[in-house]
């Protein structure tokens, strides 16, 4: 019985590992829209509608975030404003290292595929984004 309750548990951590590779970092270009934050004690806040929305531009391992502000007629609203990341990999995990004129923070890359990726940040807090689908509006 202790056999059969060990072998359920490891299964259970093992499958909840993220086995992000490097090929998949590319999936994080683009426009996404934050969908909840999970917060270290199991409560959710959810997003149903956002104004702001985030854009990610990244090449080897190196790029910016910027905050951008979609119109109906299909183009952004952007400042100069990013936020410069680094991508590195320690322990078979990868986090994303932001440095700014006013302060420094790493977030650890939890899941990654083509339409929606997370990431948990030093505090424990997971945040869960999608894809941005642009609103069509027919004219």
């Amino acid at each position: 019985m202790k056999n059969i309750i060990l072998i359920v548990v490891s299964s259970f951590f093992l499958g909840c590992t993220s086995s992000i590779s490097r090929e998949e970092l590319k999936n994080l270009n683009g426009y996404w829209e934050i969908g909840q934050v999970v917060f270290p004690d199991g409560n959710t806040k959810q997003y149903k509608m956002n104004t702001n929305i985030d854009y990610i531009q990244m090449e080897n391992l190196q790029g910016y975030r910027k905050k951008v502000q979609p119109r109906l007629n299909g183009t952004y609203e952007t400042s100069d404003d990013a936020e410069v990341f680094l991508i590195s990999e320690r322990d078979g995990s990868f986090y994303v290292n932001y440095k700014t004129e006013l302060s420094e923070w790493s977030e650890k890359l939890v899941a990654l595929d083509a339409d929606s990726f997370s990431v948990i940040n030093e505090e424990g807090l997971r945040y869960e984004y999608k894809r941005f689908e642009p609103i069509s509006i027919a004219q």
